[in-house]
């Protein structure tokens, strides 16, 4: 398989399990909507349960069945309700600048708790690769978030690449569900893998959109 048909057949993935989400969000924000639930509630309620699933990491080894596949869920229902402030922003008419900046800013706090705690449980065990490892994905999964931030402002698509948010809640969910049997640290490998190739991606990307529409020029701060 060439390299042309490995991408665009990862494009393809990504983009029919995207989809699928967006219009299982959908239903779930039409109902939210007719609610009093309000976008900052969303935002707060994720934020705690991500800070909650960071404290169970760190109390895993007292019973690694119950403990870590506890907060595998508390994950995904706190990341997931981090996804959902935003939809339901935009939904009710209620989005504005400073609630997208605060919902950006809430997704890397959660995401950053439990990064943290896992971290802490390999430093605990004295793995220092996996540690090592940890602080990699933590950096490249912020530097992904970060390089989509920028090329938008410069007016382009920065969402390429498969390191996205979603992806690395899947991949977390995944290395805690299969901790009990040593998984955990095999899924921090990836993540740091994956998160700093999407970054390289994003970089390459923006710099052949910017070469093509004849911007060579560049801002450092």
């Amino acid at each position: 398989m060439s390299r042309v048909t490995r991408t665009a057949t990862l494009a393809w993935v990504k983009q029919g399990y995207t989809d699928g989400t967006r219009r299982l969000a959908s239903r779930w924000i039409g109902r939210l909507a007719r609610t009093r639930v309000t976008p900052n509630a969303l935002t707060a309620a994720g934020i705690s349960l991500c800070a909650a699933a960071a404290v169970l990491i760190w109390f895993g080894d007292h019973n690694q069945w119950l403990v870590y596949w506890i907060a595998a869920v508390v994950f995904v229902i706190g990341s997931v309700l981090d996804i959902l402030d935003g939809a339901l922003a935009r939904f009710g008419g209620k989005s504005t600048p400073f609630g997208a900046f605060l919902d950006s800013i809430s997704d890397r706090v959660s995401e950053g708790f439990v990064l943290t705690a896992i971290a802490l449980v390999f430093a605990r065990h004295g793995n220092e690769v996996a540690l090592a490892f940890a602080a990699a994905a933590m950096g490249g999964s912020f530097l992904v978030s970060y390089a989509r931030a920028k090329a938008e402002l410069l007016g382009l698509k920065g969402d390429v690449g498969l390191g996205s948010r979603a992806e690395r809640v899947v991949v977390i969910t995944g290395g805690l569900v299969f901790a009990p049997w040593g998984g955990l640290q095999w899924a921090i490998y990836f993540l740091a893998a994956t998160a700093w190739l999407t970054v390289l991606q994003r970089i390459l990307h923006v710099r052949r959109e910017l070469r093509s529409g004849g911007l060579h020029g560049f801002e450092k701060r």
